[in-house]
């Protein structure tokens, strides 16, 4: 794997950071913003989020690859985060780096690097990682970020999104 367990869990963790900051910055009467109407809402956008990456990390460091305990947890899971309400996702959200550091500090690199079958498609435990876990958190953060545009939050800007802060935090010399 190209990244250390390290690099990833703090990978992960950071792509947390930048998703609760971006979180906090939601307003709860635009929580039903769509784009269009068949989108999820920026609350369906947040619940998603609380079970997706949990899940699929899950998933892709179970030994072997189970499809029906897979589909079981997400739609447990997806039941759980409906019923949360904004301040209930932040807190099951801020808890997933805890979750990472537990499943991913016992993996060898051999495992990290051994092949599984997920979807019909075979990679690297590893490189499912990356791709199905830590890109997702980039790509949905993202989404999120421009909801919040699409939204009213025209103050925000690139350093919410990449840094997880405000403009004005930016340290000097940054």
């Amino acid at each position: 794997m190209v990244l250390t367990k390290d690099e990833l869990i703090s990978a992960l963790q950071r792509e947390v950071d930048i998703l609760l900051h971006l979180a906090s910055k939601v307003d709860p009467s635009k929580l039903d913003y769509r784009p269009t109407p068949k989108q999820r809402s920026t609350l369906e956008l947040l619940q998603y989020m609380v079970y997706m990456p949990p899940t699929h990390l899950r998933g892709i460091v179970a030994e072997p690859f189970d499809m029906d305990a897979w589909r079981e947890q997400w739609e447990s899971g997806e039941a759980a985060a409906k019923a949360m309400n904004l301040e209930e996702i932040r807190e099951a959200i801020s808890k997933q780096p805890g979750l990472y550091r537990k499943l991913l500090s016992s993996c060898s690199d051999s495992f990290l690097r051994s092949e599984i079958e997920i979807f019909g498609a075979k990679a690297s435990r590893g490189s499912w990682l990356v791709g199905l876990v830590l890109c997702h958190y980039v790509a949905y953060r993202m989404q999120l970020f421009l909801y919040l545009k699409a939204s009213g939050r025209e103050e925000l800007s690139t350093a919410n999104l990449w840094m997880g802060m405000d403009a004005d935090q930016i340290p000097a010399g940054a």
